[in-house]
């Protein structure tokens, strides 16, 4: 049901106020609309929940696909994100939709993507440089850090503990003879990447007494991280620890980054997790360096290609684990991603440098 003060009856046109226009373009729950709305007096917090895509489960943001709007429902849908000055998502989670919103609405001066990695959805938009400049995009980096650790800690653990040949033994009824498991606590654990979700995975490595080491371009310490490693120094660095942990987001530069030269330097039995995004692998460089024992276990919470294709050898090696982009859901994150932009919003009205802007360069 619309909350009172939002329902749609006519959004063209609408009068224009001293409030700063947002407008709520997805399914949030009406008490975090609320929410915003109390902690920010300042803005006007437009949302209509008869025209958004139902929502599947908890921050299913994009809604069921399958639903399709009225014509007269998506004309009142549109009209609605484009008389916004601030927009609470993409509309309809859809970079096209964000690029014809953009251009339709010349007032529009920012938008909270609910995405971590929300720069890869503003380069899909293609938008153009007087475009890019004009309106900011922000992404819920940070958001997602304290699930995403726990898996990569998951992950590593399965690897370190044999739980592949842990389960195919306890399939065949196998109690074989004993023997050893690897130790966290006397591991090298290197960390790919120490923003938000890099810093959680120092941090609770290193809780697990683990020796982290992390992946630096600007060489500023990082706590919780024992040694940083120049990023030009990846593959060096590869060859002499226990478990590469990926959470890079996907950009021009991070594609591929982790072929041939890193998993051919790797020493035996390396475990990989990788819970950035699944393009910063090159997944045959990956078989190849599984087929080879090499690298001994992965766990993986995304791939290059999402949805994984059924033809793709991953899905039946035997030393993979494939989670379906799931590891960072949380019932929690709806609320957490609502602080948020409530800080940032406050920023904005302030006039005060936002947090977690995209990189318009490099879309980061």
């Amino acid at each position: 049901m619309s909350h009172p003060s939002a329902s749609v009856i006519d959004h063209r046109d609408p009068p224009r106020t001293a409030l700063a226009r947002v407008v709520i373009a997805v399914d949030l729950p009406e008490p975090l609309c609320r929410m915003i709305e109390e902690a920010e007096p300042r803005a006007e917090v437009v949302r209509d929940h008869n025209l958004y895509r139902p929502r599947r489960g908890p921050a299913d943001w994009a809604g069921d696909p399958e639903h399709a709007r009225t014509p007269e429902q998506e004309r009142a849908y549109t009209a609605m994100v484009d008389s916004a000055d601030i927009l609470f998502s993409l509309p309809d989670v859809e970079p096209a939709q964000l690029a014809r919103t953009v251009r339709a609405n010349p007032r529009l001066r920012w938008v909270q993507a609910m995405a971590a990695g929300g720069g890869a959805q503003l380069r899909a938009a293609g938008l153009d440089a007087e475009e890019l400049a004009r309106v900011a995009v922000t992404t819920t980096a940070g958001v997602h850090g304290s699930p995403l650790a726990e898996f990569a800690v998951f992950g590593v653990m399965a690897g370190a503990k044999s739980l592949p040949r842990l389960l195919e033994q306890q399939r065949a009824h196998v109690w074989s003879d004993r023997w050893e498991m690897r130790q966290i606590d006397e591991m090298r654990v290197l960390i790919v990447g120490l923003g938000g979700i890099g810093a959680a995975c120092a941090e609770k490595f290193s809780a697990l007494g683990a020796h982290v080491l992390g992946t630096t371009r600007s060489g500023n310490p990082v706590p919780h991280v024992d040694e940083l490693v120049p990023i030009d120094q990846l593959a060096r660095a590869a060859a002499d620890v226990d478990a590469l942990v990926l959470t890079l987001p996907g950009t021009a530069a991070t594609e591929g980054l982790i072929g041939d030269e890193v998993l051919g330097a790797v020493r035996p039995g390396t475990i990989l997790v990788n819970v950035g995004r699944g393009s910063v692998v090159d997944e045959d460089a990956l078989l190849r360096a599984l087929d080879e024992e090499r690298i001994g276990f992965a766990a993986l919470d995304v791939t290059a290609v999402e949805p994984l294709p059924s033809a793709s050898e991953l899905w039946d090696h035997p030393r993979v684990l494939l989670s379906p982009h799931t590891a960072a859901l949380s019932s929690r994150e709806e609320e957490r991603i609502v602080r948020l932009f409530i800080d940032n919003l406050r920023r904005f009205l302030d006039e005060e440098p936002l947090r977690n802007v995209v990189d318009t360069v490099e879309f980061y």
